[in-house]
C-alpha cells in the first residue's frame, strides 16, 4: 500500500463487498490516504452462495501490515441488522463515520426468457436493498449527529455500472438493479444534503470476478504498461467523492474505467410539441415519429447486435 497525500485523515470510511475486487482496491486506497476502514464482505461465491470463509480479514491485514486502521464486517448488508450493525462496527470501533462506499454485488445472468424468479430476487437483494439498508441506517446516525448540533461533512458513493444507464444484453437483473441505484443516489442526494450528507454514484469499468469474462485480457496503453482495467484505476475518483475535498459534488453519476472519467448525463427533455388538446391515435403516432427524426439516437444497449 502506497502513502498518499492524506486527503483522507481523521475520516472512517465503510466500504462494502470489500473482500475482493473494486471493494478491496478501494478499501487500500482508503486507508493509503489515512481512512481509519470497516472492511465489510459477506464471502459469498460469485452467485451469492456462502463461501468458506470471508476474504474481509485479509484485507484487514493488508491495511495494518501497512500502517493503516482497520476492521472486519462479516455481516448480510442487505438485511435490517446487517446494515445496522455495519454502522454500529464503525462508531463502536473508531468513534464516528464520515463515508458509505456500496459495492457488494453478485451476478446471476441470463436472457429474460431463461432467468428464474430466484436469480431476479437475488440480485435485487445484494445490489439494490443492499444500496438502500446501509444507506438507510448511516444518513439515520449522520440526522441524529447534526441535529445535536454536529453537521457532518458525510458522504456516500454507489456503485451503479454501464449496464444500468445502458442496459446490457442477458443482464436484465442486473441492469434493473443497477438503474435502480441511479435513482436511488439521485433520492438520496436530495433527501439528505440537509444533514450534511452529499450522495453520488460511479458506473466503473474494471477487471473483477464478475467482469473476467468480458476483461480477461489485460489492457494496456502502448509502451506505459498501464493496466486499464485494473480496479485500482477507479478508485481515486471513489477516495475524493468520499472526502471532503469534494465539497458542493452531490447526486452526479461518473463512468470511471482505466485513464478515463466521464460525467454522466441522464435523462433530459428532447424535442416536444403541445397540441392543446387530446391526439387521436394517428396523431400521436405520427408526432411521435417527427419528434423521434429530430431527437438524438440512443445509445446501443451492450452486447447487442
Amino acid at each position: 500500500m502506497t502513502a498518499g497525500s492524506g486527503i483522507c485523515d481523521g475520516r472512517v470510511v465503510i466500504v462494502t463487498g470489500a473482500g475482493r475486487g473494486l471493494g478491496r482496491a478501494h478499501a487500500l486506497a482508503f486507508a493509503a490516504e489515512g481512512a481509519r476502514v470497516v472492511v465489510n464482505d459477506l464471502g459469498v461465491g460469485l452467485d451469492g452462495s456462502p463461501g468458506p470463509d470471508s476474504p474481509a480479514r485479509q484485507v484487514v491485514e493488508e491495511i495494518t501490515a501497512a500502517g493503516g486502521e482497520a476492521v472486519a464486517h462479516g455481516g448480510d448488508i442487505a438485511t435490517t441488522e446487517g446494515a445496522a450493525s455495519l454502522v454500529r462496527t464503525a462508531v463502536d470501533a473508531f468513534g464516528r463515520l464520515d463515508t458509505l462506499v456500496n459495492n457488494a454485488g453478485f451476478l446471476r445472468d441470463r436472457m429474460l426468457v431463461n432467468l428464474d424468479e430466484d436469480d431476479w430476487d437475488a440480485v435485487m437483494r445484494v445490489h439494490l436493498k443492499g444500496h438502500f439498508l446501509p444507506m438507510k441506517h448511516a444518513a439515520a446516525h449522520w440526522r441524529a449527529e447534526a441535529k445535536a448540533g454536529r453537521v457532518p461533512q458525510a458522504r456516500i458513493v454507489n456503485t451503479s455500472s454501464g449496464a444500468g444507464l445502458l442496459g446490457s444484453v442477458g443482464q436484465g437483473n442486473y441492469s434493473a438493479a443497477k438503474a435502480g441505484i441511479v435513482g436511488l443516489t439521485l433520492v438520496a442526494a436530495a433527501e439528505m444534503g440537509r444533514y450534511g450528507v452529499q450522495v453520488n454514484a460511479i458506473a466503473p469499468a474494471a477487471r473483477t470476478r464478475m467482469t473476467e469474462g468480458t476483461f480477461a485480457e489485460t489492457m494496456t496503453a502502448p509502451d506505459s504498461g498501464f493496466d486499464a482495467m485494473a480496479p485500482g484505476n477507479v478508485s481515486p475518483l471513489v477516495v475524493w467523492l468520499g472526502s471532503a475535498a469534494s465539497a458542493g459534488v452531490t447526486g452526479r453519476v461518473f463512468e470511471t474505467e482505466g485513464g478515463r472519467i466521464t460525467v454522466m448525463e441522464g435523462w433530459r427533455p428532447g424535442p416536444s410539441t403541445d397540441k392543446g388538446a387530446r391526439w387521436t391515435p394517428a396523431e400521436a403516432g405520427d408526432t411521435a415519429l417527427k419528434l423521434l427524426a429530430e431527437a438524438q439516437a440512443p445509445q446501443p444497449v451492450h452486447g447487442a447486435q
